[in-house]
């Protein structure tokens, strides 16, 4: 078993990455190309699926290349992605979704925001599916994207033959098969999981009907793991052979879910200990994702979704549409970045790292922890808030600024930065647990987990005990657990994921410091209630 090899390939927002792993979930080699974003308007963020192919094609080939592996000893290949929406016309071929008409620019990404208004007219109709979506669907979901596409771009509207999920593009694009995974249908395009339907009522009530009687949308919806077929011509595209098989793909935030669930379980686990979990995936924004024997309906939170992420359990999917993006944006939008960019250089170690250093220093200097940063209150929702929210036109605040521009301010914005983002990660939790979830375990993956500063505030904040992967790139092994299943080599998604999972490292939460953070999250959750009335004090005008 241990020369045989299965490979995962997540798109992610700003890469495409792919992952070698052998079937005791080891990554082998891995590689990694950046894809281009575009954003020809406020709201508006763009990609092409022509250039998210070649990235895919490029790092499997390199990968291959790094590993020194034979192409006919890789037995299967997933794929995980943004949830963003893929358009093609009656040739398989690229068509606009862009106001710049081009039709390289071919998919509307998971961020873009320009479907506010279709959103909140989608939401008037009080569908019955909407209360499995949080009570309130989002202009990050695909339906109010299809409704804006209807309205603003007619051609592309009459000349699209199908719209994908983009992780279900990237396998048919492999295949040739139109199959449409359940995670991404179910959590983005309001399929029911539990009946294995389209509802044809909700799309006639959103003005999208035609989607279903065209079949622009896709009839087979299958789980993810599921073998589909081999690799056709596409196979000499990524370096690989006609005989590796292609498995049902999942959104890249439950790719990282199924990556890290199955951590420090010598079997198959019962529900009711994995009800006591959250995955955290993090990256430019970050999914916190918890299942369940039964639907649990929590209000702007995500879900139920029947079977979304692990096969007969229900997820509940939370959410922050910006974390590693916002606090890179507090990193930059500043006029000492660059000096910072430089010294982090000259160590030889990232940014992060850095002003990790400094915010140390100057906990020790002032003989203070947390509270070295009482007096800066954020409230990170420069992107709006997904959950527990469900408010796309919230805003970002931040209390406490003086005229100090230093790198030791920067570091304190950052430090705060990093708080607030754990604040939001409590509230998530909270509100699961009101739901009788009785989370408290966080298994965590992705860009934040790299940064122990991170890793110790949402600790400490949460007041769960966090949980890390052996294996960092949680992600990409979800993806290649998918494969492995899909080639046959594990029965089941849940035996698969404790087979190739390892514990890697805890962090424990500091009882000591919970009276702070307790006072602070209290100013956090007054933050949104005062934006709020600032708002309506304005909104005449």
């Amino acid at each position: 078993m241990i020369d045989e090899y299965v490979i995962g390939v997540d798109v992610g927002t700003g890469s495409v990455r792919a992952g070698i792993f052998n079937l005791k979930g080891t990554l082998v080699s891995h590689s990694s190309k950046e894809i281009t974003i575009w954003r020809p308007q406020e709201h508006f963020v763009e990609q092409s699926s022509e250039e998210i192919w070649q990235a895919a094609c490029f790092s499997v080939r390199d990968a291959l290349q790094q590993a020194g592996i034979a192409p006919s000893s890789v037995s299967g290949i997933s794929y995980d992605a943004t949830c963003s929406l893929v358009a093609l016309d009656g040739n398989d071929r690229p068509i606009t979704i862009s106001p710049t008409g081009d039709a390289g620019q071919n998919i509307i990404v998971w961020m873009d925001h320009r479907a506010i208004k279709q959103a909140e007219r989608i939401n008037a109709t009080k569908h019955r599916v909407l209360k499995f979506v949080g009570g309130k669907i989002s202009p990050e979901m695909e339906p109010p994207k299809l409704l804006w596409l209807k309205e603003n771009l007619p051609t592309t509207w009459k000349n699209a033959a199908k719209f994908f999920d983009l992780a279900d593009f990237m396998t048919y694009r492999s295949t040739g098969v139109d199959v449409r995974s359940l995670c991404t249908t179910v959590c983005k395009w309001t399929y029911d999981g539990e009946k294995l339907q389209w509802e044809h009522s909700f799309f006639k009530k959103a003005g999208l009907a035609e989607l279903l009687t065209k079949n622009k949308i896709g009839e087979q919806v299958w789980p993810m793991g599921k073998y589909i077929g081999n690799l056709t011509e596409a196979a000499a595209e990524l370096g690989l052979t006609t005989q590796t098989k292609i498995a049902v793909g999942i959104i890249d935030a439950h790719a990282g879910g199924i990556g890290v669930m199955g951590m420090g379980f010598d079997k198959t686990p019962k529900a009711a200990e994995l009800e006591k979990i959250v995955a955290l995936i993090g990256g430019t924004s970050s999914c916190h994702m918890a299942v369940s024997r039964t639907p649990k309906f929590i209000s702007g939170i995500w879900g139920p979704y029947k079977s979304a992420m692990l096969p007969g359990l229900w997820l509940t999917e939370g959410g922050q549409s910006a974390t590693g993006s916002l606090l890179d944006f507090m990193i930059r939008n500043n006029n000492k970045y660059e000096s910072i960019l430089e010294e982090a250089r000259k160590r030889n170690i990232t940014i992060y790292e850095y002003l990790n250093d400094i915010v140390a220093e100057l906990k020790h200097r002032e003989k203070k922890g947390p509270e070295l940063v009482k007096d800066i209150n954020i409230l990170p929702y420069f992107l709006g808030n997904r959950s527990p929210n469900a408010d796309p036109t919230a805003r970002g605040m931040i209390s406490g600024l003086t005229l100090d521009d230093s790198v030791e301010a920067v570091a304190k914005i950052y430090y705060a930065t990093i708080q607030a983002i754990a604040y939001g990660t409590r509230h998530i939790i909270e509100e699961m647990n009101k739901h009788d979830y009785k989370i408290k375990r966080i298994h965590a993956s992705g860009g934040g987990t790299k940064n122990p500063l991170w890793l110790q505030e949402h600790a400490d904040i949460t007041g769960c005990e966090i949980i890390l992967p052996k294996e960092p790139e949680a992600v990409l092994l979800g993806s290649a657990i998918l494969a492995a299943v899909g080639a046959g080599r594990f029965n089941s998604i849940a035996e698969a994921a404790v087979k190739m999972s390892a514990v890697g490292g805890r962090y424990a939460p500091n009882k000591k410091v919970a009276k702070f953070h307790q006072a602070k999250y209290r100013v956090f959750r007054q933050m949104y209630e005062h934006f709020k009335a600032y708002k309506k004090s304005l909104e005449k005008f």
